[in-house]
């Protein structure tokens, strides 16, 4: 009887001795189910053979690892993987996916939940947040429970600014940067840097390309890499899913660190995607950045219609930029074309000839305004 109760009181102070390790550690996340989980694009750098526990004890932060499951699918059915695979999500699937705000007038305005209560899936490259607004032709987010934040054997949870690229702030001797910024999200951005860059790669440059804000997403990304981009990097290599709402300071280091790692490649130029529009509140603030606008060659820009390209050359210009071209979706049309073209005094080139390879170079080397390019 006696060693039957040493027995019981051994068993019960080794359930006491694990009840207090899941309380400061979190509970313990089998190999298996973390590998089964479906993985976001915007964790590709982190090293989840660290994620050996599930913390639920504690308040999400902007960059924090969760597992989580989806209750609701809406807007977003598919899952980007970190190597561009789109994997299609069910309901009941587990997903690894980090916590960050998103910026997108044409898609959702969210934020990062107060808590680990359901939330939404808010961009495919893996974001979660919690919905403030939407456009009114976007389906409701798709909704994701959480389950646990991914956390090490200590317990420290998993962030993705521990995995980033180092931080560098020195002085770099740069070939010319050439910054492709827009009126708004979809105003063709993309297209004309990946455009440009791949004009100068007929012309036997070597491009190094570089997103500096956005949500996390390997689109862009694998864009400009087919184009001829030698090498490619964005802000989630700095260990951010979004830059929005980032502090002014932040988005200025995470953008010159970029570039300074960029031409660590020795490109001979290095182009630089800004994401969003200019009245978007971290792009605007970057743009007015003198330490940006020091290692700019200049600018080229996107614009959705004539009005856009006229107010947005104008605000650049004002900004103290030098204006290498006008870009964008306005180009599409002939009339909006002309429109700008009289407007401002200069031609506005198709996507053909920026991908010129003798327009393309004339574009990046020039010395000052040049024909605005589409």
């Amino acid at each position: 009887m006696l060693q039957e109760l040493r027995t019981l009181e051994t068993l019960l102070a080794g359930s006491g001795q694990q009840s207090a390790t899941v309380l400061r550690k979190g509970r313990v996340l089998r190999e298996d189910r973390r590998e089964a989980a479906k993985r976001a694009f915007a964790t590709r750098r982190v090293d989840l053979n660290l994620a050996t526990r599930l913390r639920t004890d504690l308040l999400p932060r902007a960059g924090d690892l969760v597992l989580a499951r989806v209750a609701q699918l809406g807007q977003h059915q598919k899952l980007e993987s970190p190597h561009g695979r789109r994997a299609q999500l069910y309901e009941g699937d587990e997903i690894i996916v980090s916590y960050g705000e998103r910026y997108a007038p044409d898609q959702f305005e969210a934020v990062v939940p107060d808590d680990l209560s359901a939330c939404d899936l808010v961009a495919g490259g893996g974001v979660a947040g919690k919905v403030l607004s939407r456009h009114a032709k976007i389906r409701p987010a798709t909704r994701i429970e959480p389950i646990g934040l991914l956390a090490d054997d200590a317990g420290k949870v998993l962030n993705l600014a521990q995995f980033g690229l180092p931080r560098l702030t020195g002085r770099t001797e740069l070939p010319p940067v050439v910054a492709v910024v827009g009126t708004s999200m979809n105003a063709g951005k993309t297209t004309a840097a990946a455009g440009l860059i791949h004009g100068l790669s007929r012309a036997g440059l070597v491009v190094a390309a570089t997103k500096v804000t956005g949500t996390g997403s390997g689109g862009d990304l694998w864009t400009m890499l087919d184009a001829g981009a030698r090498s490619v990097l964005d802000f989630t290599d700095h260990g951010h899913a979004s830059t929005a709402g980032l502090a002014q300071d932040r988005i200025e280091s995470v953008a010159l660190s970029l570039i300074a790692h960029s031409a660590e490649t020795k490109p001979d130029v290095i182009v630089v995607e800004v994401a969003d529009g200019l009245l978007q509140r971290e792009t605007g603030a970057l743009l007015r950045s003198p330490r940006l606008r020091e290692v700019l060659h200049g600018v080229l820009f996107a614009a959705g219609d004539a009005m856009g390209a006229v107010a947005g050359h104008q605000w650049l210009v004002e900004a103290g930029h030098r204006v290498l071209g006008v870009s964008g979706l306005l180009s599409a049309s002939p009339l909006a074309t002309r429109e700008a073209e009289a407007a401002l005094g200069r031609p506005v080139l198709t996507l053909a000839e920026l991908r010129d390879a003798i327009t393309a170079p004339k574009i990046c080397f020039a010395g000052g305004e040049v024909s605005c390019v589409a």
